[in-house]
């Protein structure tokens, strides 16, 4: 995980990075006096161990984990799930590669599912042909229940691939408040046919916003549900840009198409998932591989994000994976070993040496245990 976050995300860097002395300090055991596992070895443990029906489940569940311990030290009052999915493009005969017509390419089709926080509570691989919300309750319904008696306000967002009403009803029944992008119909345009009509007079530069809500039920739904419409007037455009969301939050339109706004944040999450730890790199040829492959980029971009919101101080916690993987994470060092401690003598050029001892107390407090109310 430490050598995906540092931008090493195929076996083969292992081969160098087993004499780094770095990367053997964080090792630690054998690692320190000898070399780090080396590119078999990495290989052996990825292919062979970790690709075992019990352990694979395991490292499915890691990241949730995780998460559950850094919401110890401070629980969260309210939980807004996330779920989207990317594309990632696959070459020669991999198991489950299939041809995508929405991404236009060979790829695999994965699954994530994100908190407000930016980390991933789960990863699911699918093969590259199925739809955009295929397995969504196989990736949902382990988080669904790590949350079940929490106690905290729980919200969930999803674009128009998760407009079902089996996820409706089973994040109704969940108690979970939800805001879902609803494809538009003939049905739904005739509720608002008032507000498509272009407003009279000189266009204004800024657009004309209007907002609707209506009880809507589709054939296929067991009950009618509210449904709150955008409409756009952009100057120049002769049509008015009209969005719907189905939802059972009981805030007025505005809010709710704000507060449903906030997922393209998980688009821009899979997308420093992509640039930073390169997770959509998942070149092995059994699909089961590739899955391990997915689960362990999962829990090293979760790392550099715990590492951003909870370790980075105020100054800088806008920076994103790539910035801190480059400024942090892969730099160079001149190590000095001595017979108690080794040294790690590191340029300012990177990061000043106030904000790397900053930085360095921050996780030290991590570690701490927290102070018991008196």
């Amino acid at each position: 995980m430490c050598r995906r976050l540092a931008g090493y995300e195929d076996t083969n860097d292992a081969e160098r990075l087993s004499v780094d002395p770095a990367m053997r300090q964080v090792v630690g055991g054998r690692a320190k006096e000898h070399n780090a596992a080396s590119t078999s070895e990495m290989g052996r443990f990825e292919t062979n161990v970790l690709t075992g029906s019990k352990n694979l489940r395991a490292l499915m569940d890691l990241p949730g984990r995780w998460v559950d311990q850094v919401h110890q030290r401070k629980a969260p009052p309210e939980i807004i799930l996330d779920m989207d999915s990317t594309a990632s493009e696959t070459y020669g005969e991999q198991e489950g590669s299939a041809y995508n017509g929405y991404f236009e390419c060979e790829c695999y089709h994965p699954l994530f599912c994100f908190n407000q926080f930016g980390d991933v509570e789960r990863a699911l691989l699918r093969h590259g042909n199925v739809h955009s919300a295929d397995d969504w309750q196989a990736a949902l319904e382990p988080v669904v229940a790590r949350y079940r008696n929490k106690g905290v306000r729980k919200f969930f967002r999803g674009d128009a691939a998760f407009a079902h009403p089996k996820v409706y009803q089973y994040l109704e029944a969940e108690d979970y408040l939800y805001a879902i992008r609803l494809p538009a119909n003939d049905v739904s345009q005739r509720q608002i046919e008032s507000l498509l009509t272009r407003p009279v007079g000189r266009p204004s530069h800024e657009p004309v916003v209007w907002y609707a809500d209506f009880l809507y039920q589709a054939d296929t739904w067991d009950r009618p549900r509210r449904v709150v419409a955008k409409i756009e007037h952009h100057k120049g455009e002769l049509f008015p840009r009209v969005g719907f969301i189905v939802t059972n939050l009981k805030r007025l339109a505005p809010q709710v198409v704000k507060f449903y706004n906030g997922r393209g944040t998980a688009e821009q999450w899979i997308k420093e998932g992509k640039n930073a730890v390169k997770w959509t790199r998942l070149s092995c040829h059994d699909f089961v591989d590739s899955q391990v492959r997915l689960q362990l980029f999962a829990l090293a971009y979760n790392l550099g994000n715990f590492l951003r919101r909870l370790a980075l101080p105020q100054g800088v916690k806008h920076w994103s994976l790539t910035t801190l993987r480059e400024k942090l994470v892969k730099i160079g060092a001149k190590v000095v070993a001595g017979a108690r401690y080794i040294v790690f003598q590191m340029a300012e050029v990177a990061i000043p040496r106030g904000l790397f001892r900053a930085i360095l107390e921050r996780i030290h407090r991590l570690w701490l245990p927290e102070a018991v109310p008196g």
